[in-house]
């Protein structure tokens, strides 16, 4: 998997391939400074080459990845959005809504905590 359309057209359910869509678009356009490598077989979206946030998908959700730290400072709002999470992850189930505000909350902190940061993962 080179780029974040090899990652796409590997989504085989259609409905599931323009949610993600959807999300990569939304992430793109509202954070026209990143970049998109493909690391683990999944986009994951940098700013000044340290990790932000990272998408995959299953069978049953989108898997939203946005570090350890950041799940543990945003616990509360991930389950009043009705969304399961991991120590590393959240999930959104294919028939949850996204809650892009919750999610640019996320993104904003880790771009506001990684501001300086200069490695690719927290330590």
């Amino acid at each position: 998997m080179k780029d974040i359309n090899d990652f796409l057209l590997n989504i085989s359910e259609l409905e599931h391939r323009q949610r993600v869509e959807e999300l990569v678009d939304w992430t793109i356009k509202t954070y026209p400074q990143f970049s998109v490598v493909i690391k683990w077989n999944q986009p994951m979206f940098t700013d000044h080459g340290t990790f932000i946030i990272a998408y995959s998908t299953s069978k049953k959700h989108i898997s939203i990845a946005p570090e350890t730290v950041t799940i543990l400072a945003f616990k509360d709002d991930i389950e009043k959005s009705g969304y399961q999470h991991t120590d590393n992850l959240f999930k959104i189930t294919w028939d949850q809504p996204i809650d892009y505000s919750l999610l640019k909350k996320i993104i904003d902190y880790n771009i506001q905590e990684k501001i300086n940061y200069t490695k690719f993962w927290r330590e």
